[in-house]
């Protein structure tokens, strides 16, 4: 059986029909699941096997970037959402969903309810929306298993500086829970416009202890076709660099 994938959406998402269709692509069986039908028991996170929470402005963004949903998520499907990841599925937030991840607690520490991190306004005070290189960490995260050392994607943020207190930084690196780092030169870096908002240590993408739940602000969703890429005309034969972060996920699925 093809993995179902539930592709979650509320007011202002709007990536999640690309997201549905990078997981189509790779064998998965994706649904986009408003996040009333979750709330009404007309869908439950027990019938899918992995959960994606895609793009966009949740909400708008009101109060702070994706935190209604965050709370929503915590308030009112806490049980549902504790015993997907008790039962080893996966858990992929793009963007905004990073955003939702970090501010439940999920990422990077698995402590549901309980900030340790945040993603906050880009140093340059002005919406980023371009292509950036990052170089890929060794890490536990089963969606980043055998990609290239460095990958080229989109990111489209206004608030993606990854920030937190020096402590929990630090408990980040020795734990290897870095996924994606922005890069220059091949090297990791802070210098803008390498670096699209500042995030501490290059940080663009994080997982959990397990590396079932990832988050990343660059949008892999957007690269899953050669001609999505603005140089694709030089790159006919190489492999969209967003397409095995689904094929990873998938393939891990279809074990569950």
């Amino acid at each position: 059986m093809k993995p179902q994938v539930c592709v979650l959406r509320t007011d202002g998402t709007n990536c999640d029909e690309e997201t549905a269709y990078a997981f189509e692509k790779v064998g998965g069986e994706p649904e986009l699941v408003h996040v009333n039908q979750l709330r009404c028991g007309a869908r439950r996170l027990a019938s899918y096997q992995i959960l994606a929470i895609p793009g966009g402005f949740s909400y708008g963004d009101d109060i702070a970037s994706g935190k209604i949903l965050a709370v929503e998520l915590i308030s009112y499907l806490r049980e549902e959402f504790e015993e997907f990841v008790a039962r080893q599925k996966l858990i992929i937030g793009i963007c905004n969903g990073f955003q939702v991840l970090v501010r439940t607690g999920l990422l990077p520490f698995h402590s549901l309810g309980e900030m340790h991190a945040t993603l906050t306004t880009n140093d340059s005070g002005r919406f980023e929306c371009r292509w950036i290189r990052m170089v890929v960490e060794p890490s536990p995260c089963v969606f980043t298993q055998g990609l290239h050392e460095e990958i080229n994607l989109q990111v489209a943020h206004g608030e993606g500086k990854f920030f937190s207190s020096g402590e929990t930084l630090q408990r980040i690196e020795k734990e290897g829970l870095v996924t994606l780092r922005y890069a220059e030169s091949g090297k990791q870096t802070q210098r803008y416009p390498a670096n699209p908002n500042g995030s501490l240590n290059g940080i663009a993408g994080i997982c959990d202890s397990t590396g079932r739940i990832f988050g990343l602000m660059p949008h892999p969703e957007r690269f899953v076709e050669t001609t999505q890429h603005p140089n694709w005309r030089r790159l006919v034969n190489a492999r969209p660099h967003g397409l095995p972060i689904f094929e990873n996920a998938v393939s891990f699925a279809k074990g569950l």
